[in-house]
């Protein structure tokens, strides 16, 4: 047992290690075992699969001294510094029977070892992904989980896989407490966790979505297919980051190249004319350099009238040995999204009034809007390990992102009876992100104690150019409405089909910078207690904008300064957490991290305001039983989110009433408290399950009750009460139904608000807030696979379940109804 649950620990740590080629071709050496200056004699070999294949990440565990090694992506390893003596190996990852080898060594020679395992590369591949829990990229530092006094979640490939995942935002569900919040007009998701959203951009000042560990903007949504992981983090980061959102981050880990060929085709196709091809082929150039290329093409109609979806997507890779323990991975990607953007249904009597008299089905936008996303970027990351103890890791990435959307506006206006004069909103950006980082990785002893530490710098950078347009009518005019519709009743106005011209006025660039330095330090104080304490130090600046006007027949160019000012912000953000392990599989934390949002505006003084803190409480406890076949983690917090940036009630003189919204004062704030619980299972390489719930109460406390001020104990919008998920999938190996595959997946986002949250003395009679109720979906999955081939078949809300994202109070989407997906894959 004890050796078992030692090699799931090691598979916990370091599988990541190994699959990215930390170390040479010849040997994979773990950077939390410290190697002997002197080497001895030494145990080589190779392990492959059945098929020829080499066996990635398989650990290597000498039962007499307890060395280990794990192999790299040709199926290699190498065990140094043993003495002349018999020695047994014993050959296991999560999910497999062990197998024995005995090996002698004698004179100090090097012995050379060859070994099979039973399965073959695809049987294989399905066990790693599904035993293994990889050390998080995102979290900078090489760690088990149970060393990290936070909650974490990862979406293997697997799970992606098997749910035939389309979206960012099926994915992340698979984690407690993270939810898919809003999709605003169809064309971009937003994720919550904890009583706080993130969402779209890569933007310096906040930023919260990551790929493969550096800020990326997500706009016309990510794309699936080439996803290998997603890892998320729960609560506060900015001693990582920086200002970053106070209830999670996530981050997509791509598929990397590798050094044997194969690859796969798939196929999807599905309700409402979608189908959508993927090719994934990989393999060696040279000895030193493998490439990986992902492509695929979707064309969907949707279940909404009139909508409809159609990206190009490729995502070539490199992965170059430089000597024997570098690599150098470069990647790049395009996508063009065309996507028709979709309002939704409507709400009734000024945005305050959802109706399900409105079908699920029923198109509010005029017919030709439009919203074009044009994204490219490119990424280089680079590791080296020195002499077996350091990891140094640099990388970089740039990103354009170009959205071109036309169509209506807001539809927040409309009355009781569903009559509304349809604005429409000509838009166009582009934004530019840079971002580095480097960090370094090693282990070291001061007295009793040992150090695991990770020191680092990292630099972003957005730029946002946005254009201002005016919109014309026939007769030269400027254009204030379109048409008139009504949302209850289309056939009681005719609608218009004409494309009124816009004309660009002004083009606005917001120039936006955050930079930081930080160190991490896990300190094993006992065997049992450890000490994990970090702190980060950020410069961030939100530059004062530009505003550049278009020229015409009767005014020049013209250059003009925003109205407010530049803001520069130096926060440190600590974390400090405390772990107890009463044994190898437990580990019971304490935590405390603070972080902090940036604002706008100016106090009653003219002086900039400073930036607002969020200070977080985590508790928690992590298990791995089982052989590291089951694992069950739960947490508890309290995030408070104080000195909240509101319109000040009145001005210096204390006296004059403000109606300035850029006058601001600090105060009140948000209390966010909850709980998450997550039990998953591999009990064997053919049947898992994860499960999650969590709860959430987050809202308004200490308010001043001043005009305009928020009000207390109201909740939060986008802030569901409670999240629940489920899945499991079993793949039968007797003979008589051997190759077919079953499963099921349910999700539960608990009642919630849209809308907007409500104020002291706000000008709107009634509340502003929508509610919502909770909703369940149900996925039924079924598959068969044979030889290289595999057909697999999703009914997805199998009760045909109605409810709805809200984006504010404009953007009303209805969660899609019943729908089968057929997935074909031929590997190769």
């Amino acid at each position: 047992m004890r050796k078992f649950a030692f090699i799931a620990l090691i598979l916990i740590s370091l599988e990541t290690a190994a699959q990215n080629g930390l170390s040479d071709t010849k040997t994979v050496t773990p950077l939390t075992l410290p190697l002997s200056e002197i080497f001895n004699g030494a145990i080589t070999g190779q392990i492959t699969t059945t098929d020829g294949h080499p066996a990635v990440s398989i650990t290597v565990y000498v039962v007499e001294n307890q060395k280990f090694a794990v192999t790299d992506e040709q199926g290699r390893f190498w065990i140094r510094n043993l003495k002349d003596a018999n020695y047994t190996l014993e050959i296991s990852t999560v999910g497999l029977q062990a197998q024995t080898k005995q090996v002698v060594i004698s004179h100090g020679q090097t012995a050379s070892v060859t070994i099979v395992l039973a399965e073959n590369a695809t049987q294989l591949a399905e066990v790693v992904v599904a035993a293994s829990q990889k050390k998080l990229t995102i979290g900078k530092i090489n760690i088990a989980d149970l060393d990290n006094p936070q909650s974490t979640g990862v979406v293997t490939s697997r799970i992606i896989a098997d749910q035939q995942a389309l979206r960012l935002g099926d994915v992340v569900r698979n984690v407690p407490g993270v939810s898919l919040v809003q999709t605003r007009f169809g064309v971009n998701e937003t994720y919550g966790a904890r009583g706080y959203i993130i969402g779209v951009t890569g933007g310096a000042g906040g930023g919260s979505i990551f790929k493969n560990g550096l800020p990326y903007n997500i706009a016309g949504m990510p794309e699936a297919a080439t996803l290998e992981s997603v890892e998320i983090i729960k609560g506060s980061t900015a001693f990582l980051y920086g200002s970053s959102s106070g209830g999670l981050i996530v981050n997509m880990v791509t598929r990397k190249p590798k050094y044997n060929f194969g690859g796969e085709i798939d196929m999807n196709a599905g309700s409402f004319q979608q189908y959508k091809p993927v090719v994934d082929v990989y393999g060696p150039i040279t000895k030193n350099l493998a490439f990986r290329v992902v492509g695929s093409y979707e064309n969907d109609r949707s279940y909404r009238d009139v909508v409809k979806v159609i990206r190009d997507y490729v995502n070539p890779s490199l992965m170059y040995k430089l000597g024997k323990n570098s690599t150098l991975v470069v990647q790049g990607d395009y996508l063009n999204a065309r996507i028709t953007p979709d309002p939704g249904v409507g709400l009734l009597d000024s945005g305050r009034v959802l109706t399900k008299a409105i079908p699920r089905n029923r198109f509010q936008n005029v017919g030709w809007a439009f919203n074009n996303v044009k994204q490219n970027s490119t990424s280089v990351e680079f590791k080296h390990l020195f002499d077996n103890k350091f990891i140094f890791n640099a990388s970089a990435s740039r990103q354009y992102t170009d959205v071109n959307s036309y169509g209506v506006g807001n539809l927040n206006t409309a009355s009781k009876t569903g009559i509304i004069a349809r604005p429409l909103s000509r838009a166009h950006s582009l934004e530019k992100d840079y971002a580095a980082q480097a960090t370094l990785e090693g282990k070291f002893s001061t007295g009793k104690f040992e150090h695991h530490f990770v020191a680092g710098a990292d630099y972003t950078r957005v730029t946002t150019y946005t254009d201002a347009f005016v919109i014309y009518n026939a007769n030269g005019s400027v254009l204030k409405s379109y048409d008139t519709i009504n949302l209850l009743d289309p056939a009681q106005y005719m609608q218009r089909s004409d494309v009124p011209n816009a004309l660009k006025t002004t083009e606005t660039t917001a120039p936006s910078s955050r930079s930081g330095v930080f160190v991490q330090d896990l300190i094993s104080l006992t065997k049992h207690v450890k000490l994990f304490a970090g702190v980060r130090y950020s410069h961030q600046a939100t530059i004062q904008t530009t505003i550049d006007s278009a020229a015409t027949a009767t005014r020049p160019l013209s250059s003009t300064k925003g109205t407010t000012p530049t803001t520069v912000y130096n926060v440190f953000s600590p974390k400090a957490g405390l772990v107890y392990e009463p044994t190898a599989n437990t580990s019971f934390y304490l935590s405390y991290s603070n972080s902090f949002t940036t604002n706008t505006g100016v106090d009653v003084n003219g002086n900039l305001l400073p930036a607002s803190t969020i200070n977080q409480y985590e508790a928690g406890v992590k298990n791995s039983f089982g052989e590291g076949r089951f694992t069950a983690n739960a947490s508890v917090y309290r995030i408070i989110n104080s000195n909240l940036a509101q319109q000040a009630p009145y001005l210096a003189d204390g006296a004059t009433p403000n109606t300035n919204s850029n006058i601001k004062t600090l105060s009140g704030e948000t209390t966010s408290d909850g709980i998450e619980v997550g039990i998953n299972g591999n009990l064997s390489k053919n049947f898992y399950f994860i499960t999650g719930y969590s709860y959430n109460n987050a809202r308004f406390t200490n308010g001043t009750g001043n005009k305009g001020s928020n009000i207390d104990g109201e909740k939060l919008v986008n802030a569901p009460s409670g999240t629940a998920n489920a899945s499991i999938f079993y793949v039968f190996s007797n003979d008589k139904l051997k190759g077919f595959k079953i499963g099921a997946s349910g999700f539960y986002t608990g009642s919630r608000f849209g809308g907007y949250n409500n104020t002291v003395g706000q000008a709107i009679l009634g509340s502003r807030m929508v509610a919502l109720t909770g909703f369940a979906t149900v996925d039924l999955s079924a598959g068969y696979t044979y030889q290289k081939l595999s057909l697999q078949c999703k009914l997805s809300n199998l009760f045909n379940t109605i409810n709805y994202l809200v984006h504010d109070n404009y953007s009303i989407t209805p969660v899609a109804p019943r729908a089968l997906l057929v997935t074909a894959v031929y590997k190769f």
